[in-house]
């Protein structure tokens, strides 16, 4: 059965896995994290938030809920499913997403590394993390060092303000993935900006949408804190 955690990251092949309720990863990536603004952004621009969280928050904490609607069958409503967690991230290219209701499962990037802890199952699959990294929500919240890198990968473009928000575009420039395009919407505070949810669209038509809560910018996390041992007995997969 295929994984469907592709708001976080590319799809990974796991035998016997249960989907994450996410559409398409992250996110990823990706992801619940606040920007760490010094300042108020220049411009109510969603492409100004994005570049002051790319380049100065460079580790951080949250809460997040995860929604996912998958495309209405014939003669039946969308199925809609929630799950709760949280995330923590270190740039360049470490995070942990641990889900906690309705099931618990683990997903640690340890920078080269992929893993994922089925805990009902007692199953471990690990992949290279450049193999599943790129065109993804991850790839946005917690890899690129700055706007430049993270344009290398992705077409970015300010949308109109929502609800609130200010948002941005982000649509992978390779096609081989199965996100279509992350939409991030940042919420600007005396503080500076903070990202406020994540909107992913997969190639099934399938959609994420993350909130985040509880953030905390730039807290010191160790480079030990994502490394991951599975749990004896596991049943480990590499791939």
């Amino acid at each position: 059965m295929q994984n469907h955690t592709l708001s976080i990251f590319k799809s990974m092949q796991l035998s016997q896995c249960r989907a994450v309720f996410t559409g398409a990863v992250i996110a990823a990536f990706l992801v619940v994290v606040s920007v760490s603004a010094s300042a108020q952004p220049t411009s109510n621009n969603g492409m100004d938030s994005l570049e002051k969280f790319v380049s100065e928050t460079r580790s951080g904490r949250a809460d997040f809920v995860q929604t996912v609607t998958s495309p209405a069958r014939e003669g039946e409503a969308p199925r809609v499913k929630k799950s709760t967690g949280t995330f923590e991230f270190s740039r360049p290219n470490r995070f942990r997403f641990f889900y906690q209701k309705p099931f618990e499962q683990t997903i640690v990037a340890d920078g080269e590394i992929l893993w994922l802890h089925d805990v009902d199952l007692n199953q471990v699959t690990t992949r290279k993390l450049a193999q599943v990294l790129n065109g993804t929500p991850a790839a946005v919240i917690a890899a690129a060092a700055n706007l430049k890198g993270l344009q290398a990968d992705f077409t970015l473009s300010a949308l109109p303000e929502k609800a609130g928000l200010q948002w941005v575009m982000a649509t992978p420039k390779t096609r081989d993935g199965q996100v279509q395009n992350i939409s991030v919407g940042f919420r600007v505070t005396a503080q500076g900006s903070e990202l406020a949810s994540l909107d992913i669209l997969d190639s099934f038509g399938q959609r994420s949408v993350m909130t985040f809560s509880r953030f905390e910018a730039n807290p010191v996390l160790s480079v030990n804190h994502f490394q991951f041992k599975p749990p004896a007995g596991a049943d480990v997969l590499r791939q």
